[in-house]
């Protein structure tokens, strides 16, 4: 059973979202609440704190803080109609494990519970492209050597890749030494 918390200061969204979940075989809420104090949530031991990050009283980033430090098998997944560049390195320097578009469908939603829950970490596909364009922007700005250093690759690394642009198999391409492990 995925145990699971929600902060959100909109009711209906809260109260909507709560009704949803508690309807699935394997998820279960246990706190549904405005606000807290990480006390709230040591009680509740919820394995996924869902998190909306435009909480009224700004603590979203603090309580994220805090559930990554103090419970160490609690996960959060931080909620938001789209952040912003700045949040999402925030949050993800706080420990968040995954973030939900609050416009997701609900298989989306669930699927994002669940892989966190499991262990994974999640970032939904329309926010990869504004966060690969935020680590290619500091790449460049750290100069033309450091960004052509980062993807530099080795002699034996351009082979490989020839080598499966031509249609070797694994086993063709090891070195003689290693050929065994791919039989």
């Amino acid at each position: 059973m995925i145990t699971v918390a929600i902060i959100e200061d909109n009711r209906l969204v809260r109260e909507g979202m709560t009704d949803m979940l508690n309807e699935l075989p394997d998820v279960k809420v246990v706190l549904a609440a405005t606000s807290l104090e990480s006390s709230m949530l040591k009680a509740a031991k919820p394995r996924v704190v869902l998190l909306d990050v435009g909480l009224h009283d700004k603590n979203s980033l603090r309580l994220a803080e805090s559930v990554n430090k103090e419970m160490a098998d609690c996960r959060v997944i931080v909620m938001d109609l789209l952040p912003m560049h700045e949040e999402i390195a925030e949050f993800v320097n706080a420990g968040v494990a995954g973030f939900i578009l609050k416009d997701a469908t609900f298989e989306d939603f669930v699927g994002t519970i669940r892989s966190v829950a499991d262990g994974a970490r999640v970032l939904p596909a329309p926010m990869t492209g504004t966060l690969f364009s935020q680590i290619a922007k500091v790449a460049v700005n750290r100069g033309r050597e450091a960004a052509l250093e980062s993807v530099r690759m080795t002699q034996r690394e351009r082979e490989v890749i020839a080598l499966i642009a031509v249609g070797l198999s694994n086993k063709e391409i090891a070195p003689p030494q290693h050929r065994q492990r791919y039989c």
